[in-house]
């Protein structure tokens, strides 16, 4: 599968995912490679990724945000991907 023109594949309409990142407020800094960026930033956040078809049409799948990795609800959810 080809990803979309935002570098995104199949995120529409499914939940927020988590992701190996650290919170960091911007994209200054962060690896070049796609390997997640696991340093600096505040380690007592997580980087959520995605939406749903229930968030806001803005939001439903180039949206991150930050969440604490202990919180939890049914719209959050996890990939398992491999090279």
């Amino acid at each position: 599968m080809n990803a979309n023109e935002l570098g995104l594949h199949d995120l529409s309409g499914n939940v927020w995912e988590w992701c190996q990142d650290i919170w960091h407020e911007d994209y200054n800094g962060a690896p070049a490679d796609g390997a997640s960026w696991k340093k600096g930033g505040d380690d007592t956040g997580r980087v959520k990724r995605g939406g749903s078809w229930d968030c806001n049409i803005d939001h439903r799948s180039a949206e991150r945000n930050e969440a604490c990795p202990e919180s939890w609800n049914f719209v959050n959810g996890f990939r398992l991907a491999q090279d």
